[in-house]
């Protein structure tokens, strides 16, 4: 097998939806508390971090309108696709969760994945938290998913992780979480990314993403600061291949 290091920018930018699907796409553990808080919202609801619909497409075959919101154009236009194929009430956008403006209000504005957590900084995620606040409907709620410190970590009850695998076009991707790294104030997760293409070479990279170490009582803290009060907590349990989640409810005061 020939071996290179890296990618072509254009290959780069097709693989994206590649890699998130894989790397994200089938965590499931969290969808029924969505489906839960969207159908307590009452109203439309918004999709912070969408990629490619994940959540979005979820909840929309259940019958909610989504409107998901990614700095990715790649992810966003996939998810539209998607939406399009499947004729489901569902449409991202194109934005930064830290400074947008839809223009509407939403019955329930989600954030999953610890996408909080990738923000640099207490005023990003009050950013954040202030845009999301400015798009409830009166009664509204935000729900932000962050890891819990009880989840556990990949690898440390059943061995050591396994590869998430996939096969498209007789191109063979895949995932390896190889390191979950923190010090505190920081968590850096570490995963080996391979790709094997139908002549047989392989390219790899490692692929790094930073997370803030966040408790529940400092998100709630600065949610405060914008206005905002807690309004419950939910914890998603740790599943053999994902670590657990706490969800923080948040409400206009």
């Amino acid at each position: 097998m020939k071996r290179t290091a890296g990618r072509a920018e254009a290959t780069e930018k097709a693989d994206a939806v590649v890699w998130h699907d894989l790397e994200c796409g089938a965590y499931s553990a969290d969808l029924g508390l969505w489906e839960e808080l969207a159908q307590a919202g009452g109203g439309e609801v918004l999709d912070l971090g969408c990629g490619t619909g994940r959540v979005a497409l979820h909840l929309a075959r259940r019958g909610h309108r989504v409107t998901g919101l990614d700095a990715d154009p790649e992810l966003a236009a996939e998810l539209n696709r998607r939406a399009l194929r499947a004729a489901l009430p569902a449409r991202a956008e194109i934005g930064d969760a830290r400074d947008f403006d839809l223009a509407r209000r939403f019955g329930v504005v989600l954030a999953p994945m610890q996408l909080l957590q990738l923000f640099d900084g207490p005023e990003q995620r009050r950013s954040a938290l202030a845009c999301a606040s400015r798009h409830l409907r009166p009664g509204g709620r935000i729900a932000v998913a962050i890891l819990a410190p009880e989840g556990g970590a990949e690898g440390t009850e059943d061995g050591p992780p396994i590869p998430d695998v996939c096969e498209i076009g007789s191109r063979v991707y895949s995932s390896l979480p190889v390191a979950a790294i923190t010090d505190g104030s920081q968590i850096l997760i570490r995963r080996l990314r391979q790709t094997v293409s139908p002549d047989g070479v392989l390219d790899e990279e490692e692929d790094e993403v930073v997370l803030a170490d966040l408790a529940a009582a400092t998100l709630e803290t600065e949610a405060e600061s914008v206005g905002l009060r807690p309004a419950g907590r939910h914890l998603i349990a740790p599943t053999s291949d994902h670590v657990g989640s706490a969800v923080i409810l948040l409400e206009a005061r």
